[in-house]
């Protein structure tokens, strides 16, 4: 049965079969290769695509922004809308629903993108909440695709870190969809929240994924494909950065990680920005007040062989294509 999502939203791959998101993903390896080739398409012509930002943003924004240019689409980028101050998220998205074909948000609430996708008529994309991210999850996952030599049912995808944010809430999500065996590192404070392990682990069995969650690192990343991590303190927490570096220390991914794999085509992967050195000014504020040159992963790592994070971030150009030519695009 052919698969059309057309006229849906993309708020979280929950809302996703097996087969939606697998079609999403060649959809997106066709669309890198048709850019590639230097085609330009058609497929978003006279499509007007508003995209609005609470938080900051260099590869959602970018990506969002290209891929509409790419297929013949119009963007709107909005960043001082009355949204939420004068005008009440309801009435934004109704009058925003008159004027676009599509609407992105990248800010805090998860209720925030709901709602718009409840009251605007047209589809409405997560470019990423505190609870989930999953435009770059399809990202991670064709990466993982371009680097692994069998199919992603088969991989081990293991993250490092602050267990219980958007991206490590989505990459167990999409695992437990496409039947991966998906581990989370962390410290038990840092877990990812009962109830979405719960109902992943339930997803799990129909799928034949493997969802574990543990603090014991060498047990945790044997036999991984990718091991992933984000930074440790996110958007909105930044007073919790001493609290975060005494928990999250010892789960940096460094060389002895990615070794402990036990896999030498292990790949190693990252949402970015990443605190790898002090080449930035938080660098350098953190270096100052905690004595550390780097966060979530070494930099011997970031740069090494294994390192596969810039890939990563030219396909978030690539999968946001494919939401929006799959949502509202002329197929």
């Amino acid at each position: 049965m052919a698969v059309n999502i057309k006229g849906r939203s993309f708020l979280t791959l929950k809302d996703f079969s097996r087969d939606e998101i697998n079609y999403l993903l060649d959809l997106s390896l066709d669309l890198k290769r048709k850019k590639r080739a230097g085609i330009r398409g058609n497929l978003l012509d006279r499509k007007n695509i508003c995209l609005i930002f609470e938080k900051t943003s260099t590869r959602t924004r970018c990506a969002f922004e290209t891929a509409a240019f790419d297929e013949g689409g119009c963007v709107t980028f909005l960043t001082n809308s009355q949204m939420g101050k004068k005008e009440s998220i309801e009435d934004t998205a109704k009058v925003l629903g008159r004027f676009y074909d599509g609407i992105e948000f990248r800010g805090f609430e998860q209720s925030t993108v709901d709602a718009l996708a409840e009251f605007s008529g047209v589809p409405v994309w997560n470019g990423l909440t505190d609870l989930y991210h999953p435009t770059q999850v399809l990202a991670d996952f064709m990466t993982i695709m371009e680097n692994t030599p069998k199919p992603l049912s088969q991989c081990k995808l293991v993250f490092a870190g602050d267990a219980r944010n958007n991206v490590a809430n989505s990459l167990m999500i999409g695992a437990a969809k496409l039947g991966m065996d998906f581990t989370a590192i962390a410290p038990k404070e840092l877990y990812p929240d009962e109830a979405l392990v719960s109902e992943m682990r339930a997803l799990a069995a129909e799928s034949g994924a493997k969802i574990e969650i543990t603090s014991d690192i060498a047990a945790g990343v044997k036999g991984a494909d990718a091991v992933y991590t984000d930074v440790w303190v996110s958007m909105g927490e930044e007073d919790k950065f001493e609290e975060r570096i005494k928990l999250l220390e010892p789960y940096r991914v460094n060389m002895k990680m990615i070794e402990a794999a036990g896999n030498p085509e292990v790949i190693f992967l990252h949402c970015l920005p990443s605190f790898h050195d002090t080449e930035t000014s938080v660098g350098v504020e953190i270096q100052e007040k905690y004595g550390i040159s780097e966060m979530e992963v070494s930099d011997e790592v970031f740069r090494s062989r294994y390192s596969k994070v810039f890939d990563e971030a030219e396909n978030r150009m690539h999968t946001i294509k494919a939401v929006m030519v799959a949502t509202i695009g002329n197929l």
